[in-house]
């Protein structure tokens, strides 16, 4: 470089900068954006994991392994033969229960309830041994009614006495000290007493085991021959269980959250390519000076790489405080539900960020790499002359449809991971490809349109038809937000009104009764056998309702016993149903299940009991199920019954007469529950569908303010743009009006161009997006959350998303075109940079 060239780069290193402040901003705002909602999602799922780890690990101790079984446990005489192994040196019983805890007014909370031998557990879970208040009994630790709670207990239950919710009633005990132990509301019992009070005799929950040094621990459970249903287990198991749970939902999470950084490298490359063909003259002028080739394409990359690590940087301050203040007032959860009771603090993660930061420094760098390939391709001599052109390289014709093609390979690709990469990488592929097809469309469609006789119509079509190479300039950021934003509102659609179907389909009866989950629920005898009986009632379906874990890695699977008639109008099934051998049990899978364990109509599989017994079922149809993610199965009441020899009931659902008081039958419900009336819970269908349909927003809560991102970032660069165009065209205007063009006839032709690209940009950023969201519904999402959904078009709500963009492109063209053909523009002919 000449020395003569290095003084003049002062004046035209940032003009992106100087010259297009809303369009750079828009492009940097994309960027922030992007980095900053991905890195908030990584931490806030970071923390909570972490968070829940934590308290796993001090509910569980370290053992080297547990023997688990089904929900219900396993006999108590393993405890005794796993002891008196010589490898094994300390064997702690447990006993694991959900429970209700009632204060003296009458306020009911959640709480895990472990039943520990005080003189086993210490050397295995420390932070579980209860520390006794100095006023409490001598022997408190070993007493029937005493019960310690950790910080979170204490915090909202007290020290005063409280109720705890067992099988047959309710058991008074007193707060008789603390434990270490973090995590949700946890309390720890003896042994012995949670056995007599919660009818656990003989049964165990889990064994926490810790060998001898240098035991082998495949010889010891070889040695130990474990009964049918037990299992040996990592402590850190329940951990890995949560975290494979969440796992689809916070990738999906975070690709939405990337979607503003996708729009953001469009944004970088519109910039910048508009900074470029303004920037010709002065890069000619370097290039004759001595500026190389080579140094014009590192001098466009390095003004991109300068936008992205400000938009980085500023990201990650950015999503370091949404993370922080997601934390405190949604608890980690994010609408997904996936971690109950868990508050976690913020832990922040030097390798999120260094990802997500360099994710958004090479988004700029992409977006930047045609216009830096064009000013470094740029002829200097003829440019100087004006005899540059504008057009694109024609060595990429084939790249639309290349992008294209791939997307339908990649589409159908099976998921990695059990994740659907295949499947974004196809949107990605979708989207690039639409976008490159812009210039090859717009070409077709003009050279199918006749000319126009108005002469006003006639030059706006002629230059279209010329400089047709700008569109994919002017409407890739319009196409890549407008396609995203119509591709999430399909998705949200079609997965709403799927399930405002199948809740019609799920809830057939007009009152339900439930009590709350736990190990000891049941809704009381008297009240399963008089409610038929009962004035208005027409029909009652019983339900047992409990989860057995079919594989440790996987979360549990909910086990449903019902009385139906015909499963056909029972369930919402996927498909027929397959005819039942003669004396065979007859299962209904759910879509979730059927995926996860590769099950099919016409199997024969065995299925676990809650007391760990397995049995032979045959799989006779799959139903939709919105409710359990990761899989449920149906038998029947009667088939259930006979081979568990469990009468519990845990739902009911009636079927009312017309005119029927729902309130006094409630009370007529709660006196023939007797002591246990507070414990139950009632919801009509219509405020089961209701609940339902809160929690389905919730959960959509974040996908709907990204999608509101995408459309303002997207309108936001529209008007950005065509400002940026049209005052680059002030000349042109200069010459029209020396030609006899009034002001007036100016902005005729700049608005009718904003409206004919907005038009370009909006239909083909809502036929890609209607692409891609068949990706999104039909792969995408039957890939991550196992169940399937109608397709569902709202076209309303489409057509105001596609209007608001041709009326944002074109009044701001107009606008625009209105300050740069102002009063004196026939002087602009005579300007020269």
């Amino acid at each position: 470089m000449t020395s003569t060239a290095f003084p003049l780069l002062r004046h035209v290193s940032w003009p992106a900068w100087r010259h297009q402040p809303l369009r750079t901003l828009t492009a940097l705002l994309a960027i922030v954006l992007g980095v900053a909602l991905a890195f908030s999602v990584q931490l806030i799922n970071q923390s909570a994991l972490a968070e829940f780890g934590a308290a796993v690990r001090s509910v569980n101790g370290q053992p080297d392994f547990e023997l688990r079984a089904q929900r219900e446990g396993f006999d108590e005489a393993l405890y005794e033969r796993v002891a008196r192994h010589p490898q094994v040196q300390v064997a702690s019983p447990v006993i694991e229960l959900d429970v209700q805890a009632q204060l003296p007014f009458g306020e009911r909370v959640a709480l895990k309830l472990l039943g520990l031998d005080a003189l086993s557990a210490a050397p295995v879970a420390p932070t579980l041994m209860p520390r006794v208040n100095d006023d409490a009994e001598r022997l408190a630790l070993l007493s029937a009614d005493a019960v310690f709670l950790n910080d979170a207990a204490r915090q909202r239950l007290g020290d005063a006495p409280l109720q705890l919710k067992t099988a047959d009633g309710w058991a008074r005990v007193k707060v008789q000290g603390r434990i270490a132990a973090g995590g949700p509301p946890l309390a720890v019992m003896d042994i012995a007493a949670v056995q007599t009070r919660f009818g656990w005799l003989g049964r165990l929950s889990r064994l926490d085991v810790r060998l001898q040094p240098g035991a082998d621990r495949a010889a010891v459970l070889r040695a130990l021959a474990l009964p049918e249903g037990v299992r040996a287990a990592s402590p850190d198991e329940s951990a890995e269980r949560a975290s494979n749970m969440s796992r689809a939902y916070r990738v999906n999470l975070t690709v939405l959250a990337l979607v503003a950084l996708f729009t953001g490298a469009f944004l970088v490359f519109s910039i910048l390519s508009l900074s470029v063909a303004q920037r010709q003259p002065q890069f000619a002028l370097l290039g004759v000076l001595g500026l190389s080739a080579g140094e014009r394409l590192r001098l466009v990359l390095f003004e991109a790489l300068l936008l992205g690590v400000v938009g980085s940087a500023i990201g990650l301050l950015l999503g370091t405080g949404l993370a922080a203040l997601a934390l405190r007032l949604l608890a980690g959860d994010l609408g997904g539900g996936y971690f109950p009771g868990v508050a976690p603090r913020l832990q922040f993660s030097l390798w999120a960020a260094s990802l997500y930061g360099t994710l958004g420094v090479v988004a700029a760098v992409v977006g930047a790499w045609v216009p830096a390939r064009a000013a470094q391709q740029m002829a200097p001599a003829q440019a100087l002359k004006g005899l540059s052109t504008a057009h694109g390289p024609p060595g990429f014709v084939w790249f639309g449809p290349a992008m294209l093609l791939a997307a339908g390979v990649l589409a159908s690709l099976p998921p990695v991971a059990e994740l659907p990469i295949p499947a974004y990488a196809a949107v990605a592929c979708l989207l690039l490809g639409g976008i490159a097809c812009v210039p090859a469309g717009v070409g077709l469609l003009l050279k199918a349109l006749p000319p126009p006789r108005h002469a006003l119509a006639l030059l706006a079509v002629e230059r279209a038809r010329h400089e047709r190479h700008t569109a994919t300039i002017a409407v890739a950021g319009v196409v890549a937000s407008l396609s995203l934003a119509v591709a999430l509102t399909v998705m949200v659609t079609s997965f709403r009104d799927s399930m405002v179907d199948w809740l019609d389909q799920v809830l057939p009866a007009d009152l339900y009764v439930r009590v709350p989950s736990g190990d000891s629920a049941r809704l009381p005898p008297r009240l399963v056998e008089e409610a038929p009986k009962l004035s208005g009632v027409r029909r009652v379906i019983t339900q047992r309702a409990a989860t057995v874990q079919l594989a440790p890695e996987r979360p549990p699977v909910a086990l449903m016993a019902r009385d139906m008639a015909d499963a056909a109008q029972s369930l919402p099934l996927v498909g027929p149903l397959q005819p039942l051998p003669p004396g065979a049990t007859a299962a209904y899978v759910s879509e979730g299940m059927a995926r996860l364990y590769d099950l099919r109509p016409g199997q024969r599989t065995t299925l676990p009991l809650p007391d760990g017994r397995r049995i032979e079922v045959f799989v006779r149809g799959v139903w939709r199920d919105y409710a359990h993610q990761h899989g449920a199965v149906v038998l029947h009441g009667d088939d259930y019954r006979r081979l568990s020899g469990d009468t519990r009931i845990t739902d009911l659902a009636l079927g009312l007469q017309a005119g029927t008081d729902v309130t006094a039958l409630q009370q007529s419900l709660r006196t023939l529950a007797g002591a246990d009336a507070e414990s139950l819970q009632f919801a009509t269908a219509g405020e089961l569908r209701a609940v339902s349909l809160r929690i389905f927003d919730r959960s959509f809560a974040v996908t709907y303010w990204l999608q509101a991102v995408a459309i303002g970032i997207g309108l936001f660069g529209i008007a950005a743009s065509f400002s940026a165009q049209v005052l680059a065209r002030r000349k042109e205007f200069g010459l029209l009006a020396h030609l006899g063009f009034t002001r007036r006839q100016v902005l005729a032709i700049v608005a009718s161009e904003g409206a004919v690209w907005t038009c370009a940009g909006a239909l083909l950023g809502l036929v890609l997006g209607l692409a891609v969201s068949v990706v999104l519904v039909k792969v995408v999402n039957p890939q991550s959350f196992h169940w399937t959904m109608e397709m569902a078009l709202p076209a309303g709500r489409l057509a105001l998303l596609c209007a608001a963009v041709v009326a944002a492109g074109t009044l701001t063209a107009w606008l625009a075109a209105r300050r740069a053909a102002s009063r004196q523009m026939a002087l602009a002919v005579k300007e020269d940079w």
